[in-house]
Parts: C-alpha cells; sequence; structure tokens
C-alpha cells in the first residue's frame, strides 16, 4: 500500500510540473505536423495503391514515431531526476523517512509511477498517430500493441537509469547524463546497421555493445519492426540496413528479457545507492 501510495503521489506530483506541459505542446505540435504531412502526401500523390501507401505510411510513421520516443525520453528523465534527487535537496525525502518508510520502498513507488507516467503518454500519442495514418494513408500498423509496449519498455528503462543517476548527482546533471546516453545509444546503433550494410564487423559490433550496455536503442528497434510493413523490406530493396528508421528483424525472446534483466539491475542499484545517500 505504501508503494502504490507513493506511486499515485508521483503521478500527481508530474502532472503539476511544467515539464507536462512542455511534453504536451510537443505532442499536439507533433500530431499536428505528421497529420498535415500525411495529408500532403496523399494529397501530392493520390491514386496509391495498396503497396505504395504501405511504403510510404509505414516508413514516415516509424520516423514520426522515433519523434514520440525523444520526448518521451526527455519527459521521464527529466522528471526522474526532481523526483528524487530534488526531493533530498529540498528536504522532503527527510521529512518523509522520520516516519516508518523503507526507503527502498520510495524509490520503488516513484519508479511506478514515472512507469504508469511514460507508459500512459506513448498509448495515448501512439494511438492518436495510428489514427491519422490510418485515416490519410489508410495504413495500420501489423503489430502496434507490440511496438507500443516496446516504446513502453524504452521509456522505463531510460528513466531507471535516471533514477540511478539521481541518487549520486544533481537533479538537472541526472536527465541530462540520461539523455546524453539515449543519444549517443541512437547513433552507436546507426553507425552499427552502417557496419552491416557495408560488410564490416568491427563498425558493426559498435551497434550490438551499445545495445547491450543500454537497451533503449534495441527496444526502439523491436518496435520499429513491429510498426512497418511485413513486406516493406522487399520493397525498398537493398541498402535498407542503412537506414535508421527501419528494421531488419523482430527482437528475440533472449534480448527482451535481458532488457528486463537490464532494468531491474540498474533499479536495485538505484534502490542501493539511495540506501546510501545521505538526507
Amino acid at each position: 500500500m505504501t508503494v502504490l501510495t507513493i506511486a499515485t503521489l508521483t503521478l500527481r506530483e508530474a502532472s503539476r510540473r511544467r515539464v507536462l506541459r512542455s511534453l504536451a505542446v510537443l505532442t499536439v505540435l507533433l500530431l499536428t505536423l505528421s497529420a498535415w504531412g500525411f495529408s500532403r502526401i496523399d494529397a501530392e500523390f493520390g491514386g496509391l495503391t495498396s503497396g505504395e501507401a504501405k511504403v510510404a505510411g509505414s516508413t514516415v510513421l516509424n520516423l514520426v514515431m522515433f519523434g514520440y520516443s525523444l520526448i518521451a525520453a526527455l519527459g521521464t528523465a527529466f522528471l526522474a531526476g526532481p523526483s528524487l534527487a530534488g526531493e533530498v535537496e529540498s528536504g522532503i525525502a527527510l521529512a518523509m523517512m522520520t516516519r516508518p518508510i523503507r526507503r527502498w520502498t520510495v524509490l520503488l513507488g516513484k519508479w511506478l509511477g514515472l512507469v504508469a507516467f511514460g507508459s500512459g503518454f506513448v498509448a495515448v500519442a501512439g494511438v492518436a498517430q495510428f489514427l491519422i495514418v490510418y485515416l490519410t494513408v489508410g495504413y495500420w500498423p501489423p503489430h502496434p500493441v507490440t511496438g507500443l509496449l516496446l516504446l513502453a519498455g524504452q521509456t522505463a528503462a531510460l528513466l531507471t537509469l535516471g533514477l540511478l543517476f539521481a541518487t549520486v548527482i544533481s537533479p538537472m546533471a541526472s536527465g541530462i547524463v540520461a539523455v546524453g546516453l539515449f543519444g549517443a545509444t541512437w547513433i552507436a546503433g546507426v553507425v552499427g546497421s552502417v557496419g552491416e550494410a557495408l560488410g564490416n564487423p568491427s563498425v558493426a559490433q559498435i551497434g550490438v555493445v551499445s545495445r547491450m550496455l543500454l537497451p533503449t536503442d534495441g527496444l526502439w528497434r523491436g518496435a520499429m519492426n513491429a510498426f512497418q510493413d511485413p513486406a516493406l523490406l522487399a520493397q525498398i530493396g537493398t541498402g535498407v540496413e542503412e537506414s535508421p528508421f527501419l528494421s531488419m528483424a523482430p527482437l528475440t525472446p533472449v534480448y527482451l528479457t535481458w532488457a528486463a534483466i537490464w532494468t531491474l539491475l540498474v533499479l536495485g542499484l538505484a534502490a542501493l545507492g539511495f540506501q546510501r545517500r545521505d538526507l
């Protein structure tokens, strides 16, 4: 009950922060721009065949969904820091710990609240985007639920990393470092894809290693594969490995298991760091 209470309070706190309003503005802006863009595709290239509509809708959808994953990453990373480190610096955490509450229950409650917040954002924004694509070009992703779950997992992994950093550094610094690592991992994944396309195992290994160290890019690639049409890779042809917005294959159960273990390990380290933090 304590964990659920803290999770509820974390959700309420997140809803009052300015970062939520910024996320809402960015999301509405992206939805509006994507609706205009998809409508222009339909207007300029009217009479698209079903195959052409799938190629256009699938490719651009992955591009737009990357924007939502970036917004979710920014939002949750910059919420995780103030939610934990901010309360330590302000003295709220010290006042709370005078009660018979274990530190790990506070951390777990905040983590659950932030996960619920990030997952809710991904679900609402994703479904709204799917409807826009369907109404404009008639494309609906083949595995929308799987893709949204993977994006929610990506968000959970990054906010967990943000909580870990928040136990040792300032709120702003924890968000900056987490988002910086998110971007660096995505770039490393693109570099690895180029290495695979060029047949360079050494360069390709960069993407593999980065996705193991921080699974956000790997989960994003799995989401892309769930959103894109299965026949898309064959229709586009060679060179598709180099595209940062197309995924060659779905994620394996082994990698999904590793992503879950990674998140739990980082959460455990965050709990250990918070336990030793001087309040």
